[in-house]
C-alpha cells in the first residue's frame, strides 16, 4: 500500500476576497495558510504535498510557498486548466473560472497513484484532522466498496462575520458513515446559522451542531478513475444550464457513489474551530488566532527552520 499523500486544492480565483487569498500572509515571519497546514500534515505522517495551481501563478506560488516547503517534504505540482476537458468537449464562450473542486483533483491524477487527502489551500483546519485521515487512509483499502473518509466540522466553527460561506451539509447514519451531502453555497452566521437558494429571497435555518464538510477528504485511488467516467454527464447537463459558472463538487461525486452503492465515507470529526480566508476582512481574525496559537506552543515562530 502506497503512503497516502496530500493534494492541497490552490487554483481557486479569489473573487469574493479579491485577489490571490491563498499567497497572502498570516504568520509573523510571512507564513501563508498553507504553510501551517502542511506542518501539521508533515508532523502527522505525510511526506509527499501536491499543489494544484493555475500555470500563471506558478512562479509566484514557488517563491511564497513551494520552494520553502520542498526543504521538508516532496513536492510536486499539478495545473487545474479549464480547458482539460474530455475528448470533444471545449471551453464555452465567457468561462473564465476553473470547473470546480473535483476537477482540481482531477488535475492531480497524472501524479497520485494511490490514497490520499484532499484540502483546499486557504482553510486553517488544525492538526488533530490530519493525524485522524492519515492514520485512516493508512490502514483501510478498498474492498467490494471504495473506503473513503472525510473530517467533518460543527457548522458554528465554521462561520465567518463577513458573508456567506459555501458548505457541504452533511447526513450520516447512527454509525458515522455519510448517507448524503449537499453543498449549499450561500450559508451566513446567524443565531440559528441559515442558507439560501434565492439570492436571499428567502431562508432556511440550520442547526448550529450540523457536520459540515471543508472540504477535507481521504480517498482511494478509484475516486480518482469514478471522478474522470462522470466527467462528461456533468459537462453536459452544466453546459446546457450554466456553462460559465458550473461547478464539478467533490461533495457530488461523492453523494453519486454513495448512492450507487460504491463506496462509504467514514465521517471523523473535529471540534477545532475553522480559520480562513473567504474575505479580505477575516484576515486579522485568521492572523490572531494563529499568533494565539503559537505563543501556546502549537507552533513554532519559524515554521520551517531546518
Amino acid at each position: 500500500m502506497n503512503k497516502p499523500v496530500l493534494v492541497i486544492m490552490a487554483a481557486g480565483m479569489g473573487s469574493r476576497y479579491g485577489g490571490l487569498k491563498q499567497l497572502d500572509p498570516v504568520g509573523s515571519y510571512g507564513q501563508l495558510i498553507i504553510d501551517y497546514s502542511i506542518y501539521d500534515a508533515r508532523r502527522a505522517g505525510f511526506e509527499t504535498v501536491v499543489f494544484v495551481i493555475k500555470p500563471e501563478i506558478e512562479a509566484d506560488f514557488k517563491e511564497a510557498i513551494g520552494d520553502r516547503v520542498s526543504k521538508v517534504m516532496n513536492v510536486k505540482y499539478a495545473y487545474q486548466l479549464k480547458e482539460d476537458l474530455p475528448q470533444g468537449y471545449t471551453v464555452p464562450a465567457g468561462r473564465t473560472k476553473p470547473w470546480g473542486t473535483a476537477h482540481a483533483a482531477l488535475a492531480a491524477r497524472k501524479i497520485v497513484d494511490g490514497p490520499f487527502a484532499v484540502i483546499n489551500a486557504d482553510d486553517y483546519y488544525g492538526p488533530e484532522a490530519y493525524q485522524e485521515i492519515f492514520n485512516y487512509l493508512s490502514t483501510h483499502q478498498d474492498g467490494e466498496v471504495y473506503e473513503y473518509v472525510m473530517v467533518g466540522y460543527l457548522l458554528k466553527n465554521t462561520v465567518t462575520e463577513n458573508g456567506t460561506v459555501a458548505r457541504g451539509v452533511c447526513e450520516e447514519t447512527a454509525d458515522h458513515y455519510l448517507t448524503q451531502v449537499t453543498e449549499r453555497t450561500k450559508i451566513e452566521k446567524g443565531e440559528p446559522p441559515r442558507y439560501t437558494e434565492d439570492d436571499g429571497k428567502t431562508w432556511t435555518d440550520l442547526s448550529a451542531d450540523t457536520i459540515v464538510s471543508m472540504n477535507m477528504w481521504g480517498f482511494t485511488r478509484s475516486f480518482l478513475d469514478e471522478a474522470l467516467a462522470r466527467f462528461p454527464a456533468f459537462l453536459d447537463k452544466t453546459l446546457a444550464e450554466n456553462p460559465e459558472k458550473g461547478e464539478y463538487f467533490l461533495p457530488t461525486v461523492v453523494s453519486q457513489l454513495i448512492d450507487e452503492g460504491k463506496a462509504r465515507v467514514k465521517v471523523l470529526r473535529s471540534e477545532d474551530k475553522w480559520y480562513g480566508v473567504t474575505y479580505r476582512e477575516d484576515k486579522p481574525t485568521v492572523v490572531a488566532a494563529i499568533a494565539e496559537k503559537t505563543a501556546a506552543g502549537l507552533y513554532p515562530d519559524r515554521l520551517w527552520e531546518v
